[in-house]
């Protein structure tokens, strides 16, 4: 079902954004879906769609041509995050890193600083990774990481719950028959 709302593959070898990736994209194993190669690209695209909030779907596309998964299905699986989603997962990856850290939330100030120098930015910079920042980015790895695991075995269990569901009723067909 999936197959043919996908672009081709020699639609996509052809493209002239892509031919820097040269015969990578030859690989087989990155268009074929199966129960692995997809299982391993809803995992990378779990990953980094909860971990990174700019330029998802490109890494998890370069990770996909590495660990040789699905390129479709981990850049779509990237959109566990998009613009309705960002409020709620990253309050609550600051309020999970923060409660892992043993730090009590706090609002962050209303209005933007305004820097001087470098120096006054870098030192803006780290009282916020201090404070915010070190609460948010453990929150969202932790996120991250669990979403992925998740995404690997849930994809790997309804992958062969509709196996064993098909070959019930194939066997259920030949005996009534």
């Amino acid at each position: 079902m999936i197959q043919r709302f996908l672009p081709s593959h020699e639609s996509i070898k052809g493209h002239r954004l892509l031919r820097w990736l040269g015969p990578r994209l030859h690989d087989p194993s990155l268009w074929r879906i199966n129960r692995r190669t997809v299982a391993k690209a809803v995992a990378i695209g779990a990953f980094f769609g909860l971990m990174i909030p700019v330029a998802q779907i490109p890494a998890a596309v370069l990770v996909s041509l590495s660990l040789r998964a699905n390129l479709w299905i981990a850049a779509i699986s990237t959109l566990i995050s998009n613009p309705l989603t960002y409020a709620p997962l990253y309050y609550f990856a600051y309020h999970l890193g923060a409660g892992l850290l043993g730090i009590t939330p706090k609002p962050d100030e209303a209005t933007p600083p305004v820097y001087e120098s470098f120096g006054a930015w870098f030192e803006h910079a780290w009282s916020w990774l201090s404070g915010i920042g070190q609460p948010l980015l453990l929150g969202m790895l932790l996120m991250a990481t669990v979403g992925a695991v998740l995404g690997y075995v849930l994809t790997q269990a309804a992958w062969r719950w509709r196996v064993l569901r098909k070959r019930r009723l194939s066997l259920r067909a030949r005996m009534a028959i």
